[in-house]
């Protein structure tokens, strides 16, 4: 196995794994998310039936007990919330990239490409509620750090990378995208040399789809090697998920006729 990355290192302890490299800007999409500059990103299992709403007090209580928190912190990092044992995080490193993953689909999303037509009454076949708080045994959570500095928008970008190689892996590997509690955290040094794009043709993105496929198929495998459940056949199979079953409508764009100025 691959030694830990002194870039991004990582450490769990208490159920929580700290992601830490000092000065690093981070964009999260997870609870309070956005960017922020701090030291360290967090990934914290949650237990089975967690119902917790108090979500800033509860994220900084694990932390202090997991001695994560303390007077020396500059800044408090993102953090994200899962169902799957810190256990079963898994880490994977290419050129300038990090990435830590856990998985879990107790709580598949799934996305029929021929859907079953619908009225609007049903809120697009959502099934479920609006809360995103049920961590069940699920949740696929992403950290993903470079040492590079990327542009304006390139930070950006580098979630939606993230989001489809877990997306593109999660299929390969259990037939869904996603699940309906899924966040990702992406951060760069910037200091570091500069980047312009993190698309999937850049080093730095072809580098996250590797390292995001890597670390979500492995903590795939090490969750159901361990936890008492099966991969769900099905969102009827699973403990919770949703089907998007509902259709939108679609249309074309309207052609412009001239060039005049839209009205002010």
């Amino acid at each position: 196995m691959t030694e830990p990355d002194p870039n991004y290192e990582a450490i769990r302890r208490d159920g929580a794994l700290r992601v830490r490299r000092p000065d690093t800007e981070w964009l999260s999409t997870g609870w309070n998310g956005g960017r922020r500059m701090a030291d360290a990103a967090y990934n914290i299992s949650v237990p089975e039936g967690w119902d917790r709403t108090d979500l800033g007090v509860y994220i900084d209580d694990r932390l202090e007990r997991a001695g994560f928190k303390t007077a020396a912190e500059t800044a408090a990092g993102p953090a994200l919330l899962t169902g799957v044992d810190i256990a079963d995080a898994r880490g994977a490193r290419r050129g300038s990239v990090t990435a830590y993953a856990t998985a879990g689909i107790s709580n598949p999303a799934a996305l029929p490409m021929e859907p079953t037509p619908t009225d609007e009454s049903d809120s697009a076949g959502v099934e479920s509620d609006d809360s995103g708080l049920d961590q069940g045994r699920g949740t696929v959570n992403v950290i993903v750090g470079t040492t590079q500095a990327l542009e304006p928008g390139a930070l950006e970008n580098l979630i939606a990378v993230a989001a489809e190689a877990k997306a593109a892996t999660l299929l390969a590997e259990t037939g869904f995208p996603g699940t309906t509690t899924d966040a990702v955290i992406v951060g760069h040094d910037p200091s570091g040399s500069p980047a312009a794009f993190s698309g999937s043709g850049t080093e730095v993105g072809a580098a996250t789809r590797a390292c995001v496929r890597d670390a979500v198929r492995a903590s795939l495998r090490a969750h159901y090697a361990t936890a008492d459940a099966d991969l769900p056949a099905s969102v009827d199979d699973a403990t919770d998920g949703v089907s998007t079953d509902g259709q939108a409508d679609v249309f074309q764009p309207t052609l412009a006729t001239d060039r005049s100025e839209p009205d002010s």
